[in-house]
């Protein structure tokens, strides 16, 4: 599959003009590309509880497992910010649980870009293989 980093980007900006921020003001999208080519979007979703807030590579990912894609190879992020808007901690575990060492996508409004592995994004992460050691022991 060739580079589609520019078409994920694209379809990031797309979905970050339907974010609902009425608190933040801070919109963000996100486009993951699922590994047979079909792309998920998702946007940041703000409540007045801000801890029921969605983040906007959060609701990509959660499309796209609900529609039964469980293999990915990228995702793009983009925010209003002028330098480029890493995946918060939260997105950052459930990227890693859910889609593994992806492709991460940064872009700004002008186009600047920054890709990187998601394990240089959230080194010593914590998985699957931390329970199954522990329940293993116990065992």
């Amino acid at each position: 599959m060739p580079n589609r980093s520019k078409e994920l980007v694209a379809e990031a900006l797309r979905a970050k003009k339907r974010a609902h921020t009425p608190y933040s003001m801070f919109p963000v999208g996100a486009a993951l590309l699922a590994s047979n080519g079909h792309i998920y979007t998702g946007c940041n979703i703000e409540v007045s509880s801000y801890g029921l807030t969605i983040c906007a590579e959060r609701t990509a990912i959660f499309k796209a497992v609900s529609e039964g894609d469980r293999n990915f190879k990228a995702i793009a992020i983009v925010s209003d910010d002028p330098n480029i808007t890493p995946p918060c901690g939260a997105c950052r575990q459930v990227l890693w649980d859910l889609a593994g060492n992806i492709d991460v996508i940064m872009a700004n409004p002008k186009g600047k870009i920054k890709k990187q592995k998601l394990k240089d994004l959230i080194p010593h992460a914590f998985d699957s293989r931390n329970l199954e050691r522990t329940l293993k022991q116990k065992r």
